[in-house]
């Protein structure tokens, strides 16, 4: 099974702010992710979905929070308490790839254990105080760039 980091970056680093709202509109960007992630399981943090509001559609949703009391008015979404938890699920259900959505705690708590990432990288700045983890390139390689009008998507893998 794949675990892949999909996000998208703005050129100073920032991807969302505190407050809970997306510092940016891209419509080419959400139409990528939803192309990109529909029919797999995507992991997100508890804020991260709570800036989403709801389960995106044709997706398992797993939410991660450290509060397992916590209740969602959608019985649709998994909770765990730890990633490897997410991951033992998805890999029981075997699940070809999964995606690993945000926020930066869990791309934090990720990067040592996915194999891909996949990031948009915008053509602008952004105002917020969410920032996406350092890549160290000593781990991971660009295998591809796929060039478009907002933003380029780097593709990255491991080195062996």
């Amino acid at each position: 099974m794949k675990k892949i980091i999909i996000s998208a970056v703005a050129q100073n680093g920032v991807i969302g702010k505190s407050s809970g709202e997306m510092p940016w509109h891209s419509k080419e960007e959400f139409s990528h992710f939803k192309n990109t992630t529909l029919g797999f399981p995507i992991i997100m943090g508890r804020k991260t979905f709570d800036t989403l509001g709801k389960p995106l559609k044709n997706r398992l949703n797993i939410v991660l929070t450290r509060n397992m009391n916590i209740k969602f008015a959608f019985p649709e979404l998994v909770i765990f308490d730890t990633l490897q938890g997410a991951y033992d699920l998805c890999n029981d259900k075997s699940f070809e790839k999964i995606f690993i959505i945000g926020g930066a705690e869990i791309y934090k708590q990720a990067m040592s254990s996915a194999d891909e990432l996949l990031i948009s990288y915008m053509k602008f700045k952004a105002d917020g105080d969410v920032y996406f983890p350092e890549i160290d390139q000593k781990i991971w390689e660009v295998n591809s760039i796929d060039k478009r009008i907002e933003f380029d998507i780097y593709t990255y893998v491991r080195k062996n």
